[in-house]
């Protein structure tokens, strides 16, 4: 049996920051059970991570200061949708900025949330192929280190690298899926 969706009877928003907002949510559930709830909410259309792929075994990442947990990640590209573009658009010009390629292929291979009981951001995962190299300026306080991973390596690159951010380690295992599924059609 699927709950029917709770009604929203009242939004405020407690802060805004220029990346997002803090709002109170009133619910009232199909049960007659009323809540109030917090979360955060995006002002932009979502984000993009790009999983570029180098070979059949290896893709770029980034090492990447984080102020979240004040060092450097390992991560995947990624950036916010700016206004007007759709997530092929903003997938190219992010790996433009934070790599130095622009791929020639891209494909959408999901969209997930991270702690969506509280965080309203949904990112577009997006596999990069056929790079070409070319850069633009980006918005980055300093130059990015680009890091040749291989995909059958993700256990020791998290426990050596610094590779903690949930949405890269979700990607790594999908890519990885990807890739072998091809190569296995590739050798029948």
């Amino acid at each position: 049996m699927m709950n029917k969706k709770p009604q929203i009877l009242k939004r405020t928003l407690l802060s805004q920051s220029k990346l997002f907002g803090i709002e109170q949510v009133s619910l009232q559930f199909s049960n007659g059970e009323s809540r109030e709830y917090e979360r955060i909410v995006s002002p932009g259309v979502g984000a993009v991570m790009i999983v570029p792929v180098v070979d059949q075994e290896h893709v770029i990442m980034i090492r990447e200061y984080s102020v979240g947990t004040d060092r450097y990640e390992l991560l995947f590209p990624k950036g916010k949708i700016d206004p007007g573009e759709d997530i092929y658009t903003a997938a190219s010009r992010e790996c433009m900025e934070e790599i130095g390629y622009r791929p020639k292929q891209l494909s959408h291979i999901g969209s997930m949330t991270i702690a969506p009981g509280y965080l309203g951001f949904t990112t577009h995962t997006l596999l990069a192929e056929e790079l070409v190299e070319e850069r633009i300026e980006g918005d980055e306080p300093e130059p990015l280190q680009p890091v040749i991973c291989n995909i059958h390596d993700i256990e020791q690159l998290m426990q050596h690298d610094n590779l903690s951010e949930a949405r890269s380690i979700a990607a790594l295992y999908q890519v990885r899926d990807i890739l072998l599924k091809r190569k296995t059609k590739s050798a029948q």
